[in-house]
Formats: C-alpha cells, structure tokens, sequence
C-alpha cells in the first residue's frame, strides 16, 4: 500500500475545504489539506527547508521516514542530500531502532511519519530503544491531533498523552511555519530524544507578527488582556489570536500565551500569568482533553495552590473522531476560532 493510499482508503480522495455551501467549493486531498484561512500569509515546507539549512553546517545531520518522505516535507531534505538520507519502507518499529542505531554511532536522525503511527506503533520501541538510552534521535511527526480529515486511522488525539509518562523525552508543538523553522535548529542543539508535532505543506506564517523567537522550554506571552489567559500549543495558539480578535468587538481582553515546549513545561511562566487575578483560565489544545497540556497545566496549578477563577479547556474530546474536512469537523469539535470565542463568552 503506497502512502497517499494509507490515508485515501479512508473518506475518499478529496474533501471540500469549506463548510460554507454558498461559498465556492474547492476540493484538496485531507491529507495535504492546509490549515490556513482564506488570504492568511503562509509559508511552504518550513520543517523540510529548515533541516535542508541546518544540514548545510551538520554533516552529523540525517533524515530517516517509513515511506512518508512526500508527506512530512522530508523530501526535501532526501533532494539536497541522498546520501544522508535513509527511506525505510513501511516498517515503523524498523525506523526507530534503526535510528537509535545510527544515533549510537554519533549522528543525529530527524525520524518522520505520521503521529498516530509513531505513538501507537512504535511506544516501545522509542522507550526502550531511545528514550531509556538517551539517544539524539528527533521523531517529527505530521497529522498531530485534528488536522487531517481521514478518521481515527490517522488523526493523533493522544499522541501527547502517551508520550508524556515516557522519561526524558522532550515534547514540541509548534504553532506556525516560524515556529517549526526556529525549533528544527533548537531540537538538533538539545542532547537526548524529541518528539515533535509537525506542519506541513504550506503553513500557516503568524508569530512573526509578535516579535517572537522560538526557545525550547519556553513559554510567550504573545498579547495581554484584563480578562481572560488563554494557554495553548499547536496551531490553537493561531486560533486563540483569531478569537482574541474576535473578542475585542465584545470588549472582552484575552491574553495569549504560547506553550511550544509541553515537556518539560515553562512553569514559571504559567504560574505567573494564571496567578494574575481575576483572570479566567482557558487551556487550548489540538489534542484530547485527556492527558495533554489541559491536564499538565490544571496539576500544576492545583500543586502550587494557584486558582484562578474559572478554569476551563477547550479541546478535543475523549472519542474517535469523524472524517470529514477540516473546517468542518474544527467547527463541530470546537476548536476554530468562532466556536472557541463562543465557548469563552458563554464561560464569561
């Protein structure tokens, strides 16, 4: 089974990209479909560009997939550089320990492939094989949470909950095409495994309107508001920018502040934000509500004895999801940006 077919058995080969009907109806394969509105700036590739620079300067620098090098933008990478480059076939479990292998011999792997396959796959295989040996091996995996429109097969809504009880694996959600092309140079600085959800194709460009930079372990305040602190990860922190927008037509302030590093959390920086008072607490993420950053923040508060007013998650629910496209299913999960402003004003 080629690859694009390990997703097209699922829901068909093409799915509207808008929910409006009065719209033109335009069509996109769900597994390439963008997460970009209508005229939002967007930038193609990030992950393949930034590995393809990093590896101008780290001949240590390799990149490994299982038959998904078209899928995770890797291909690029393979263009520039075929003999640093190692496809493996649709063989998972295969990838991880042979990239431990190759890590044991001082390289440093950018593994590649779906996040369903790697978390649910391959657990033990990145346990033992990596994370309990402390290797260098980055594990960069698309279709995190919901964003692909093919069904549970394929849409990671736990991935984050199963990697966080692993030891000593960093855990990295980037939100937009600036953030993934700081990371890529930032994961590779960092000595021991990474697990990082990944943007392809053309992504969505955001952050490089907030003077932001990318820092591993890091949490930024990107905007402030009186009312509400929304904490996010992924792209959830490009939709809490849209719904603090939105918001501001109801006078209600959100403050947004962006969690690219799950693991190991910016304590710091969450406990100082949320302890402002008056402020309601909104977690966003692109994962279940089970076990992701919702969780990890609400433990942390409860351990510190810091209680915000209200406290609430917007996030996917503990279910197998539908298929279907992308906005869509966004609007019926409540994680756009005008289900999500919805979900605050009802919760003000």
């Amino acid at each position: 089974m080629s690859a694009n077919k390990r997703g097209a058995w699922r829901g068909g080969a093409a799915l509207a990209t808008q929910a409006d009907p009065s719209r033109p109806r335009l069509t996109t394969s769900a597994m390439i479909a963008s997460l970009a509105s209508e005229g939002q700036r967007t930038s193609p590739a990030p992950f393949g560009h930034a590995l393809v620079e990093l590896g101008r300067s780290r001949p240590d620098i390799l990149g490994m997939t299982a038959d998904l090098a078209k899928y995770t933008d890797l291909h690029i990478f393979a263009k520039e550089y075929p003999d640093r480059f190692y496809q493996m076939g649709m063989a998972e479990q295969l990838l991880m320990l042979s990239a431990a292998g190759l890590a044991h011999e001082g390289f440093v792997p950018f593994v590649t492939t779906y996040a369903a396959f790697a978390s649910r796959r391959t657990f033990d295989f990145i346990s033992q094989g990596i994370a309990e040996e402390g290797l260098n091996v980055k594990i960069c995996c698309a279709l995190p949470g919901l964003t692909t429109g093919y069904g549970p097969s394929h849409q990671a809504t736990e991935d984050i909950a199963i990697f966080r009880g692993m030891p000593d694996l960093v855990i990295v959600d980037p939100c937009d095409a600036l953030d993934i092309a700081q990371a890529v140079p930032a994961i590779a600085a960092h000595d021991g495994p990474v697990y990082m959800r990944l943007l392809r194709g053309n992504v969505p460009l955001v952050l490089d309107e907030y003077d932001y930079r990318f820092e591993l372990g890091k949490a930024k305040l990107l905007r402030d508001g009186a009312d509400v602190l929304v904490i996010s990860s992924g792209f959830m922190t490009m939709r809490a920018l849209e719904t603090a927008q939105l918001l501001e037509e109801d006078r209600v302030g959100v403050a947004v502040l962006h969690v690219p590093t799950i693991k190991p959390l910016d304590t710091a920086a969450i406990l100082r934000e949320a302890g402002r008072s008056g402020r309601m607490v909104v977690v966003a993420e692109n994962h279940t509500l089970i076990g992701g950053l919702g969780e990890a923040v609400a433990a942390l508060l409860l351990r510190e004895g810091v209680v915000p007013p209200r406290f609430r998650q917007v996030a996917l629910p503990d279910a197998f999801l539908d298929a279907g496209a992308l906005p869509t299913l966004h609007d019926r999960y409540g994680i756009s940006a005008r289900a999500m402003a919805r979900s605050i004003k009802g919760w003000l």
